[in-house]
């Protein structure tokens, strides 16, 4: 038995400086530099927690709450919420920050799950987490219905077979 990890062990934060490079027309950062940078961040979350490879094996709704202009400061927190037996689920949220202004505001939320690999590129077990926080007990139990509601939607599993999801799929 692998032993359990903390989602805390997992939390890493990285920042960018928005350039031109990253902007569309508009002066705001592109929304696929924004996913680019934050599939990094969740990757670093997961290799934190597993000691191995990690590969993005689905993306979650990635709400766009603010754009990021030119000039700001781009900053993305990422944990580790859950670890099935060789995927993980990592919740990041994502902010800017005008310097300038002294200014910081929520901008981007997501979850994204991974896969651990093996050193032939095979899935690998990974450690079991232990939520602390009142905060990471919730998402450590809505990860649950999250990931069912994924592996229904890619065809994966029946909705019957969904426990936590039989009442939204299933009449009685």
């Amino acid at each position: 038995m692998i032993a359990p990890r903390f989602p805390v062990n997992s939390q890493n934060v990285m920042s960018e400086l928005v350039l031109p490079n990253d902007t569309n027309t508009l002066g705001n950062l592109m929304g696929g530099r924004l996913m680019h940078w934050m599939d990094i961040a969740a990757a670093i979350s997961c290799m934190k927690h597993c000691n191995c490879p990690a590969v993005t094996v689905s993306v979650d709704n990635v709400s766009f709450r603010a754009p990021i202009r030119l000039g700001n400061l781009l900053t993305i927190e990422s944990k580790v919420t859950r670890a099935f037996h060789s995927s993980m689920e990592v919740y990041l949220r994502v902010y800017g920050e005008d310097m300038q202004a002294q200014y910081r505001y929520f901008t981007n939320e997501a979850y994204m799950t991974f896969v651990a690999l093996d050193p032939n590129s095979h899935p690998r077990a990974v450690p079991p987490i232990e939520p602390q926080t009142d905060e990471e007990k919730s998402m450590y139990e809505g990860a649950l219905r999250r990931r069912q509601v994924r592996l229904v939607l890619a065809g994966k599993m029946k909705p019957e077979e969904a426990g936590e999801l039989r009442s939204l799929f299933i009449k009685s």
